[in-house]
């Protein structure tokens, strides 16, 4: 099948932004590399091993595609792009004079082409994403987590998604009954529902996520702890308020609520999510870029939510709120 293939050279401190742009322009899926340079710091605490150079990406640099139906029109979406990156510099994002391209590819040609870069990596003390294709033996110990994302978010190698998992080790406890939001390819989740959680509803608005969370789901074996649903969280809170509410699997009031996704969306619903944790629930949020942290913690205290501890990587950061 042939796709359109748009290209934007940037900064990685754009790629937030950049990526929620080609999305709402109608993007059937989105790619993100990063700078491979020797001098980018990453984490080695667990004995990870990375392949150097990664890539000849300047440092700060990334490059973000867009891939487009064949067919669509792409001179009025090419126009909206540019003029949405431009205004980036009113908010003080440092686009670094992007640059723009736009090609005809076919899907073959790069829907598994990365997948020769994605390596098990051992992202916590406990948790290991393993590439379905790949070979592993792990130690006793460890917590193996099946993936093949496909066209969706959630590698567990992106910043964002590996705080997340950090994070989601330390704070949930076994037995909870946990929401996933914006689930993704469902790493989160699956992580969660190794950990020991009772259930976990993974919800999501974008269907090819949703399929990719219910195969990476089959694919651990986890059908029995897991609910995936095409929703919001507007969506569930309702559903739990009728005789449907069986079907999500937990019980509202959870115990806590995981969300990685961009910064401009968390604050839409932090009030749905107070109303949806119990008392003393947890609310575990990343994908937000530094720059957009006072945002989010004041939307969060707004909601009479407690901040109560914060860990970063690298421009990222995740925010541990509690419902007391």
């Amino acid at each position: 099948m042939l796709w359109q293939e748009v290209t934007v050279h940037t900064t990685e401190e754009a790629i937030e932004m950049i990526t929620n742009f080609i999305h709402e322009l109608g993007a059937g899926g989105v790619s993100i590399e990063e700078s491979g340079t020797l001098n980018k710091e990453r984490d080695t605490s667990f004995g990870q091993l990375y392949e150097t150079p990664f890539n000849d990406i300047p440092e700060g640099r990334a490059v973000i595609k867009g891939y487009f139906y064949h067919g669509i029109d792409m001179e009025p979406i090419m126009a909206d792009l540019k003029a949405s990156v431009e205004q980036l510099s009113e908010f003080d994002i440092d686009t670094g004079n992007p640059s723009f391209e736009l090609r005809e590819v076919d899907d073959e040609d790069w829907a598994h082409a990365w997948k020769q870069y994605f390596k098990p990596i051992r992202v916590s003390d406990r948790l290991t994403i393993k590439p379905t294709w790949e070979d592993y033996t792990a130690s006793p110990e460890e917590l193996i987590l099946e993936l093949d994302p496909g066209m969706a978010f959630g590698t567990g190698t992106h910043a964002t998604t590996s705080l997340c998992l950090k994070t989601l080790e330390k704070v949930m406890k076994p037995g909870d009954d946990v929401i996933d939001v914006g689930t993704g390819s469902g790493i989160l989740s699956i992580a969660a529902a190794k950990l020991g959680a009772k259930h976990v509803l993974a919800v999501d608005l974008d269907p090819v996520a949703v399929t990719s969370a219910l195969d990476n789901t089959k694919q651990n074996q986890l059908e029995d702890q897991i609910t995936v649903k095409l929703s919001d969280l507007l969506g569930v809170l309702k559903e739990s308020e009728t005789e449907d509410a069986a079907q999500l699997g937990v019980t509202i009031p959870v115990q806590l609520v995981v969300a990685n996704i961009l910064a401009e969306v968390i604050v839409l619903f932090v009030d749905d999510v107070y109303e949806v944790l119990q008392q003393g629930g947890y609310y575990i949020t990343s994908g937000i870029i530094t720059n957009k942290e006072a945002d989010v913690e004041k939307a969060l205290i707004a909601a009479k939510f407690t901040i109560v501890e914060k860990n970063y990587d690298s421009n990222w950061v995740v925010i541990v709120a509690r419902k007391l």
